[in-house]
């Protein structure tokens, strides 16, 4: 039986070290950093050593391919993407913005299924606002809670149309955060009509989506004490509750600074709280013990909610590829000023 965790590894090869833990751990998936990439065939190759330990075909392999600052894999062996905020900016109207969000989607996912990826941590699906830390800044589609769940929605939809599952982050929002939660712990004061008004719209509006990844953000009006990953009145009654997802929930990654305590205890208290599954990123050995540690079998509810998102995942349809660049590449050379980006 699996163990509800999601890790990642050192660099380009697999270790023996690394095949003999992860065989004997199960962990049920895999994410992958620029650390881990080189060319096509040794990021193939790398892929298959990585279901090979576990056994299963299907285990779920993440990245984090928003576009902008946030890309793994990048020229020259693959394309380009904009930011979020980018797809707006370069639209003649609101249905364009979505169009091109969706194009976006979809031709990262033609690049990332024909590696093997099965998940994209994207959409990012948080509002930024004034005064708060850039951390998120462009990769946020809008400063418009509508319109970032429009987008957020249309990106998320030509992912699933490539044949990639998408992970919408990071619930209940990280748009006000005044801090890096790679670095500290940010704290959010807003009132609670405040985030449901603005922050968690487009989580609602996206709930439906088959995996969502959680902030390491103190939501003051809520839980006080504990960021969201860790706190059970955030992920009950706002993640589960008011913005109604029931889809597989995992933990932002346990390795950052914003989480205090050893790594068992974060996975612990992340699991309690009521995250499905657990993320660990950088491939420390002696970290990802102390996850596993921490960590359960992936059985009850959690094992329901996994298998309900791996079953979303579909074959890719018909799609003109070369077409479809094209398209997006002439909408981002427009000037946005001239074109009245609708931002």
């Amino acid at each position: 039986m699996s163990l509800a965790v999601v890790l990642g590894l050192k660099g380009p090869q697999l270790s023996a070290e690394e095949a003999e833990f992860f065989r004997a751990q199960d962990p049920w998936g895999f994410i992958l950093f620029a650390r881990n990439i080189e060319t096509p065939d040794q990021t193939r190759d790398l892929i298959a050593r990585l279901r090979a330990c576990v056994g299963r075909a299907d285990a779920p392999v993440f990245v984090d391919q928003e576009g902008g600052r946030v890309q793994r894999f990048r020229p020259p062996h693959w394309s380009a993407y904009p930011p979020g905020a980018r797809y707006a900016a370069a639209a003649r109207d609101a249905q364009e913005a979505r169009d091109l969000a969706w194009l976006g989607g979809r031709l990262m996912a033609e690049e990332l299924f024909a590696l093997g990826v099965s998940v994209d941590c994207a959409p990012v699906a948080d509002v930024p606002v004034a005064g708060a830390h850039d951390v998120i800044g462009d990769r946020a589609f809008s400063h418009d809670p509508a319109r970032v769940a429009d987008l957020a929605g249309a990106q998320a939809e030509g992912l699933m149309a490539g044949g990639v599952l998408p992970v919408v982050k990071h619930i209940p929002g990280h748009g006000r955060a005044g801090a890096d939660s790679h670095l500290a712990l940010p704290r959010v004061s807003a009132s609670l009509a405040d985030l449901a008004a603005s922050d968690f719209v487009p989580f609602r509006a996206l709930a439906n989506l088959p995996m969502a990844m959680t902030a390491h953000v103190v939501f003051e009006a809520i839980d006080a004490e504990a960021p969201a990953t860790t706190s059970p009145a955030v992920i009950s009654r706002i993640i589960r509750g008011d913005i109604g997802f029931d889809g597989l929930l995992i933990s932002d990654d346990l390795s950052m600074q914003a989480l205090s305590g050893t790594l068992r205890a974060r996975a612990e208290a992340a699991r309690t709280a009521g995250c499905d599954m657990l993320l660990h990123c950088n491939g420390d050995m002696a970290e990802m013990v102390e996850v596993v540690a921490g960590a359960a079998p992936l059985t009850g509810t959690p094992g329901r909610r996994a298998e309900a998102a791996l079953a979303a995942r579909r074959a890719p349809g018909p799609f003109d590829v070369a077409a479809g660049r094209e398209r997006l590449d002439r909408a981002l050379k427009r000037d946005p000023t001239a074109a009245g980006g609708v931002a």
